[in-house]
């Protein structure tokens, strides 16, 4: 897990810097149009009418169709990477905790952040360590519409090497 020479340090998080309770307010936005959601629907194999059918949608006490909710988790996952994992992580252990609390539309903006529940040294690992993150989506009106507890294993800072000291003569 050591970064090939030459490169400059990622912008995620190491393991070191990722404290309980700290909390990140990721800077990219997204809007879901309708385009992301037939894609992603029908990419996913979910023949589900909420998702992809106008009419049958109308019936429902929505009124329309809605994104398909893990479109909705993907995205509050790939907001928080740049931010919080990326170049660092060394994987996904596991989604738990997984709620919609409102349905995302066509046309919402979501925005979303990350907080450090808890975190703890790898047994198997001593180059990485585990931390687990809450990440929270919101929409455009500030109401929460997705989150998820997210455990992953993230690389510690690399050690710093010491320079070679020329013998002198």
């Amino acid at each position: 897990m050591s970064q090939p020479s030459g490169t400059s340090r990622p912008p995620g998080k190491y393991f070191e810097e990722l404290p309980v309770g700290t909390v990140i307010r990721h800077y990219v936005t997204r809007t879901l149009t309708e385009a992301d959601n037939v894609l992603f629907t029908t990419m996913t194999m979910n023949p589900q009418p909420l998702h992809l059918d106008a009419e049958y949608a109308a019936q429902t006490e929505f009124g329309e169709r809605l994104v398909n909710s893990m479109l909705t988790l993907s995205l509050l996952v790939g907001l928080s990477v740049y931010e919080l994992t990326l170049g660092t992580l060394v994987a996904n252990l596991g989604f738990s905790e997984i709620s919609f609390p409102k349905p995302v539309k066509h046309g919402d903006t979501l925005r979303a952040e990350s907080e450090v529940v808890a975190r703890r040294e790898s047994g198997s690992r001593p180059e990485a360590g585990i931390v687990t993150f809450e990440h929270r989506a919101f929409n455009q009106r500030g109401e929460l519409v997705a989150q998820c507890k997210r455990s992953a294993l993230m690389q510690k800072q690399p050690a710093q090497k010491q320079p070679v000291q020329k013998e002198s003569s």
